[in-house]
């Protein structure tokens, strides 16, 4: 069993405390780790050494070019250690190893994107009236508090931690109390790599204690923090006190529309895919699948034929295709959605029950579910269930699938398939999403921004947004005509 620490000014650490909590591989319920269940004192601690760090500039005063060299190093790091992490991670999490895999390959990629673009040539300058040279700079925010969820612990690590750092941020880390695992071993590398005691802190605990002392401190600059939309708005209300600046990357509810030109296993295949990966723990699965009803019955006989063939099981094994849900109590409230789902009058076409049989009888795991028969208010439509859980919705033109798509609270992501080009195109335009695709689903990229519409979150990571979401905007005015009367001096004599 792993003894997992806190890393806080360059040194592993127990919680103040001394309390821990037990980390659980879903596929199994077995205790694999045991955490410290870090405090608001342990926060203060780590926030003072990024705080202290940042205003030494040890780290913000480095060239570019240096600190991109500790992020090559890293990605570097990550990739000798691809196996191990992988492994870690379907332990932690429940999702397959070839999933893990992706991640973990993801991750180094994301690092080795940002140390990249930190060197590129950045800035503005304006021509403006009057002997006055005009530009803009970009400069690093300050103490970034950096708050994960379990989905995609060390990827969505990455996201954040690499253009934090780029920019030259220091930040404290925390990472989501189920899943603290190769967050560690993330840390391990970054001390590894000799990056300077204080430029990067991890600390774990609770939502309540660690991450409310992260949005509420005026001794931190920023908060990112990805994970529902509920917590997310206590974050800003919280973050609020001196203003800070804020990234929050929320829940989602996305749809994926199939009109009925579109090439019809292709589109089959990733409406399986953008619900059903990790196990539909996804913030932006396209967990709404909007049909044109020409093809509705046709195109439901062959979902639930391919649902109903997904291989559920461990994912340390080969043959896996859909792990387990990430914990118990996580298991329980995506089983009372699909409960909701019947009580609402919705048809269960496939699926709906946790899945006990073949040795699987420990572990978390629920049957690939899809609902039909659905009416637009019932909240397996409007809620995010962030499970296996699909639900179908009928529509007969582009302007009902338009409205039908745009008809909850978020705008996350959004996908369209047809073969005509300028349809899927003047569809995508309309829908309110951050995200979207045409003729393919559930595909990220570090290069490409990310983030929604409306309580879908504020920001957009990744890509050149993500650099920019962790740095200020400065602008340099200088006047090239010094000792000449600006028109608005009074001389006296």
């Amino acid at each position: 069993m792993h003894k997992l620490k806190m890393f806080i000014n360059g040194e592993w650490m127990d919680s103040l405390s001394k309390q821990t909590s037990n980390v659980v591989n879903p596929a199994s319920g077995k205790i694999i780790a045991e955490a410290p269940n870090g405090n608001a004192e342990d926060a203060k601690m780590a926030i003072d050494a990024a705080r202290t760090a940042f205003d030494s500039g040890i780290w913000s005063d480095l060239p570019a070019s240096e600190r991109a060299s500790y992020l090559f190093k890293i990605a570097e790091k990550i990739e000798e250690n691809v196996s191990e992490l992988s492994q870690l991670e379907t332990a932690n999490t429940g999702k397959p190893l070839k999933e893990a895999e992706f991640d973990i390959a993801d991750a180094a990629d994301c690092f080795r994107y940002y140390a990249g673009l930190v060197t590129k040539p950045d800035g503005q300058t304006y021509p403006v009236s009057g002997p006055v040279q005009a530009m803009v700079v970009r400069e690093p925010v300050g103490v970034c508090g950096l708050i994960a969820p379990w989905n995609f612990p060390l990827l969505t690590g990455a996201w954040k931690m690499a253009p934090a750092l780029a920019a030259g941020n220091t930040v404290v880390f925390k990472p989501a109390g189920i899943t603290p695992v190769t967050t560690t071993k993330l840390f391990e590398i970054i001390k590894e790599v000799g990056i300077p005691d204080g430029v990067a802190n991890l600390v774990m605990g609770g939502g309540g204690t660690v991450g409310n002392e992260l949005a509420e401190s005026d001794k931190v600059d920023m908060v990112s923090f990805t994970g529902s939309t509920s917590t997310g708005r206590n974050v800003m209300q919280k973050a609020a006190g001196n203003i800070k600046n804020i990234a929050l990357e929320l829940g989602g509810k996305s749809p994926n529309i199939v009109f009925a030109d579109a090439d019809f296993e292709t589109a089959v295949d990733y409406a399986l895919y953008g619900i059903f990966v990790n196990a539909g723990q996804v913030c932006n699965a396209g967990s709404r699948l909007l049909l044109e009803e020409s093809i509705h019955d046709k195109f439901i006989d062959r979902l639930i034929e391919k649902a109903k063939k997904i291989r559920v099981g461990p994912g340390d094994q080969p043959s896996t295709e859909m792990g387990a849900l990430v914990s118990e109590a996580h298991m329980n409230e995506v089983l009372q959605y699909i409960q909701h789902g019947i009580e609402e009058g919705a048809t269960l076409a496939c699926g709906g029950k946790r899945i006990t049989s073949n040795g699987l009888e420990k572990g978390y795991f629920v049957e690939p579910t899809i609902f039909v028969n659905t009416k637009p208010d019932m909240r397996i439509v409007q809620e995010e269930i962030f499970g296996p859980v699909l639900t179908v919705q009928r529509f007969k033109d582009e302007a009902e699938a338009i409205q039908l798509a745009n008809d909850t609270p978020y705008g996350l992501a959004a996908g369209v398939f047809s073969q005509d080009g300028a349809k899927a195109l003047r569809v995508i335009k309309k829908i309110r999403a951050g995200i979207t695709w045409i003729n393919a689903y559930n595909l990220a990229y570090n290069e490409a921004p990310w983030g929604g519409y409306k309580q879908s979150g504020i920001g957009r990571g990744l890509g050149t947004f993500g650099l920019d979401e962790f740095s200020e905007v400065k602008q340099i005015n200088i006047n090239l005509e010094v000792g000449q009367p600006s028109g608005l001096i009074i001389k006296n004599g």
